[in-house]
């Protein structure tokens, strides 16, 4: 073949191969084509699977596709990072998890997946406060009352949690530093299941979400001494907060976020955040929350890396401190 006509079918092919690439749809421009999936890190029943459920109408409708809520509760959210790790990074694969996975890494040392360099930011969802409800059993109206019977019986009482790392624990384990108070942490796989247990008297207390101990309050199944929020709880406004029985500076907040596999596309991550903005912001869903105590943070996914780098930071010296572990 002379010279310039393979010059010319080389011109030829190229521009052929440009076009396909022009008039391919980008995988951004087709997502998503399939149902999705989100992984709730905790057990049915608990604070962020009722969150996920409530968004789940509004996200498939945003989407144009089915929204499987797949819960994959136990060992304080590791257990759906390494399922969210290991997804592919198509944007088909998505958790939502509570304030745990910025501490994690501090906590268990044989983690298979790296939380930092395996999965990526989305957005805070929301914010809630904590209360400190205890069994009828234990006679403590005040927050006050409840730390003066836990230190006349040191290491009698226990306490629940969703799990290991999650801020239900690790404030607690703060607040004991705090007063100097002895107690047995037990872990579950969700706020449900530790809520169940508190009822039932297997454990005496429990920092767990104004969302799933006001209802029981109300109901007289267990007894609230006190709220995190800074101002008094809406869900409830009898009980005084930690910063008015003198722990000023004591105001942690749980808090639900959303994750995607490093790597995702950028652009399928910026889909994923507008449709999560639309689903939260809609007013059936805000109504909700309001029910829920929750506030609507949706910040974006650097702001997000911004906060999980720091708070990664600041429970790691709290564990540290407080030589708490995983077993």
């Amino acid at each position: 073949m002379p010279l310039l006509r393979r010059r010319r079918v080389g011109l030829t092919l190229a521009a052929a191969l440009a076009a396909l690439a022009v008039a391919a749809p980008a995988p951004a421009q087709t997502w998503p084509d399939k149902p999705v999936r989100i992984i709730v890190a905790f057990a049915p029943g608990g604070l962020i699977d009722i969150f996920a459920r409530t968004l789940q109408p509004r996200l498939a409708e945003g989407f144009g596709q089915a929204v499987i809520i797949e819960n994959r509760g136990g060992a304080g959210g590791t257990l759906a990072e390494s399922v969210l790790a290991k997804s592919a990074p198509d944007g088909y694969a998505m958790m939502v998890s509570a304030d745990s996975p910025p501490a994690n890494p501090h906590l268990f040392r044989n983690l298979n997946y790296d939380f930092f360099r395996d999965l990526a930011p989305v957005s805070m969802l929301t914010r809630v406060p904590f209360a400190l409800v205890v069994h009828p059993s234990v006679p403590a109206a005040t927050l006050g009352e409840f730390v003066a019977h836990v230190r006349t019986r040191q290491g009698q009482f226990s306490y629940a949690s969703p799990g290991t790392g999650t801020g239900n624990h690790l404030f607690m384990e703060l607040f004991k530093g705090l007063t100097g108070m002895e107690m047995t942490h037990v872990p579950y796989k969700g706020g449900g299941p530790a809520m169940t247990d508190l009822i039932g008297g297997q454990v005496q207390a429990s920092m767990i979400s104004v969302t799933l101990a006001a209802p029981q309050v109300r109901s007289g199944k267990v007894g609230a001494v006190a709220v995190t929020s800074e101002r008094r709880a809406a869900l409830l406004p009898q009980v005084q907060t930690f910063v008015e029985a003198g722990y000023g500076d004591f105001t942690p907040h749980t808090w639900c976020g959303l994750f995607v596999p490093a790597g995702t596309p950028a652009a399928i991550v910026q889909r994923i955040h507008a449709e999560f903005a639309k689903a939260v912001r809609a007013p059936e869903v805000q109504a909700r929350f309001q029910e829920l105590g929750a506030d609507t943070v949706m910040n974006s996914p650097s702001e997000f890396a911004v906060f999980l780098r720091a708070e990664s930071e600041r429970l790691g010296a709290l564990i540290k401190r407080r030589n708490i572990s995983s077993d």
